[in-house]
C-alpha cells in the first residue's frame, strides 16, 4: 500500500517513529494509502529546515521567488487532471468540482501572490528640511500553516502561497483526512527547484503534529483554518507566546431572501450555496432565511431541485454530490437530523444515509436535506453542521430578517437576494459578518480580504492583508 511521506529539507522522508495511519477513501468506505504519524520530532526537524532555509529565502529578490512560485503554479496547471482525481479520491468531493474549483484555484492562489509582491508597496513620510521616515516590510521568519480537508490543496496554498512569497519560510500540515494533494505538491515543489527547506510539509493527527507546530517557538507565526474549538485552543496556547495569530473559523451563514428577489437566480444560487462539496464548505448558506410572501412558493421550488440533485460515486461527472469525508463526519451530520426532529422540525426532503452499490456501498453519502419549522434559537440552527443540510425561516420585516441573520455567535459570511440597492447596501452594513454576497455566493476577487467576525475568526487573509499578516512593519527615519 502506498505511504505518504512527509516534506523536509527538500526531501520525502518517513515520519521519525516510523509509525503511520490509515488514509480512508470516502466514497469506498476503505483505506487506499498510509500517513505518516508524525509527532513532535519531525515538527522539530522540519522547524530546524526552515530556520536554516530563511536567511536565503528572505533576502532572495522578490522577482526571483516569483520565478520559483510560477513554475510550481505551472506544474499545477500541467498535473489538472492528475490532482483532481486524487483530490476527489481523497476528500469524496465530484471530480467535476475539483478540477473545475478545487485545482484550479491552487494554481491561482500561487500565481497571484508571487505577482502581488512585486507590487506590495510602502510608505514614506517627509517632514521638509528635517527627516524622512520610511517604512519597510520584513518577512517575519518561520511560519507555521494548518490547512482543513473541505478543500484540501485550495485552502493549503492560500496559506502558503503568500508565506513564501513574503519571504518566509513555511512548516505545514495539511489535514490528517485529505493529505494526498498536499503531498503531490511537494513533489512538484521538488520538481519546481524550490530550495530545501523553504517549505515543509509535517503529516498526522491535529492533537500531535499540528499542536507541536503551535507550540514550537522558533514559529512566529500561525495560520489556521478549521473549527472554531480548535482555533480556540490554538489562540489560549499562542497568547503567552505573543505569536501572530490568523484564525478561518466556523460559520453558520444567513442566505437572506427577499420577495423581490430575480425569484430563478435566487433558486439557482441557494441551491448552489446549500449543497456544494456536500455542503462542507464553511461559507454554505445553510439557514435559509425567506420573506413570508414569497415563503411557500420557495419551498417548493427549492425541495423540488433538490430531489432532482444525484447523490453517487465522485468519478461520474453526472454526480452533483459526493461522499462525506469520513463516517465520523458522517455520523455527526445524521446526529443533526436526529436532533432537528427532537427540536421539532419537519424534514421536507432527505435526512437518510444513501446506500449504493457495488465498490461504493461502503462510503459515505447522505441526502441533501430541507428543514422547516425549527425556531432561531434551537441548536440545529445555532451549530455548525459542515452537511448537506439547509433548515428555511420566514420573516416578515427587513429588521427581522436582520436578527435572524445575526442570531448565532458565528459571523463568517452572509448572502443576500433582492433587486432593491438601497435595501442590498442597508441590509449588508446591519449584517454582522465578515463577507457579503449580493445576488451571487462564492464570487471570490483574491484582492478582496477574507475573513470572519465573532467566533468565526480572527484577522483576514487575502490580498494585500495576507502579505502583511506575514511581514512586520519597520519605521526608519533619517535626519537630514
Amino acid at each position: 500500500m502506498e505511504k505518504i511521506l512527509n516534506y523536509i529539507n527538500g526531501k520525502l522522508v518517513e515520519p521519525l517513529s516510523r509509525k503511520f495511519l490509515d488514509n480512508y477513501n470516502p466514497a469506498e468506505g476503505k483505506v487506499y494509502n498510509l500517513i505518516p504519524d508524525s509527532d513532535k520530532e519531525d515538527v522539530d526537524e522540519a522547524v530546524k529546515a526552515a530556520t536554516q532555509a530563511f536567511p536565503a529565502w528572505s533576502i532572495l529578490s522578490i522577482e526571483g521567488r516569483m520565478r520559483i512560485l510560477m513554475r510550481v503554479a505551472d506544474l499545477i496547471d500541467r498535473d489538472l487532471d492528475k490532482l483532481s482525481q486524487a483530490e476527489s479520491i481523497d476528500n469524496g468531493k465530484t471530480v467535476k468540482l475539483a478540477r473545475s474549483l478545487d485545482i484550479p484555484r491552487a494554481s491561482a492562489n500561487i500565481r497571484f501572490y508571487a505577482t502581488s509582491a512585486m507590487h506590495f508597496a510602502t510608505d514614506a513620510h517627509v517632514n521638509e528640511g528635517d527627516s524622512v521616515n520610511y517604512t519597510t516590510r520584513m518577512p517575519i521568519g518561520v511560519v507555521g500553516c494548518i490547512s482543513p480537508w473541505n478543500l484540501p490543496l485550495y485552502l493549503f496554498t492560500w496559506k502558503i502561497a503568500p508565506a513564501l512569497a513574503s519571504g518566509c519560510t513555511v512548516v505545514a500540515k495539511p489535514s490528517e483526512l485529505t493529505p494526498m494533494t498536499a503531498f503531490l505538491f511537494s513533489q512538484l515543489c521538488i520538481e519546481a527547484g524550490l530550495p530545501p527547506g523553504v517549505l515543509n510539509i509535517v503529516h498526522g493527527l491535529g492533537a500531535k503534529a499540528g499542536q507541536a507546530i503551535v507550540e514550537q517557538p522558533q514559529v512566529t507565526a500561525i495560520s489556521f483554518t478549521g473549527g472554531t474549538v480548535t482555533g480556540k485552543k490554538i489562540a489560549a496556547t499562542t497568547a503567552p507566546m505573543l505569536k501572530k495569530l490568523s484564525l478561518e473559523l466556523g460559520g453558520k451563514n444567513p442566505n437572506i431572501i427577499f420577495a423581490d428577489c430575480d425569484f430563478e437566480q435566487t433558486i439557482k444560487g441557494s441551491i448552489r450555496s446549500s449543497f456544494t462539496n456536500q455542503g462542507e464548505i464553511c461559507l454554505c448558506g445553510s439557514r435559509i432565511l425567506v420573506e413570508r410572501n414569497l415563503f411557500d412558493k420557495f419551498i417548493t421550488e427549492f425541495v423540488k431541485r433538490t430531489k432532482e440533485l444525484k447523490v453517487g460515486d465522485p468519478q461520474n461527472e453526472s454526480t452533483d454530490l459526493g461522499a462525506l469525508v469520513s463516517e465520523t463526519h458522517l455520523n455527526k451530520v445524521l446526529s443533526y437530523v436526529k436532533l432537528a426532529t427532537e427540536e421539532g422540525g419537519k424534514i421536507l426532503t432527505g435526512g437518510n444515509q444513501i446506500k449504493l452499490d457495488g465498490r461504493l456501498s461502503s462510503g459515505y453519502y447522505v441526502e441533501p436535506t430541507v428543514i422547516v419549522g425549527l425556531d432561531e434559537k434551537c441548536r440545529t440552527n445555532q451549530e455548525e453542521i459542515f452537511g448537506p443540510i439547509v433548515t428555511i425561516m420566514p420573516f416578515d420585516s427587513e429588521e427581522e430578517a436582520i436578527r435572524l441573520a445575526n442570531s448565532t455567535g458565528y459571523g463568517l459570511s452572509a448572502t443576500i437576494w433582492t433587486e432593491n440597492l438601497k435595501r442590498a447596501h442597508r441590509v449588508s452594513h446591519q449584517v454582522k459578518s465578515g463577507i457579503i454576497w449580493v445576488n451571487c455566493w462564492l464570487h471570490r476577487d483574491l484582492r478582496t480580504p477574507f475573513g470572519g467576525m465573532k467566533q468565526s475568526g480572527v484577522g483576514r487573509e487575502g490580498g494585500w492583508e495576507a502579505l502583511r499578516f506575514f511581514t512586520e512593519a519597520k519605521n526608519v527615519c533619517v535626519k537630514l
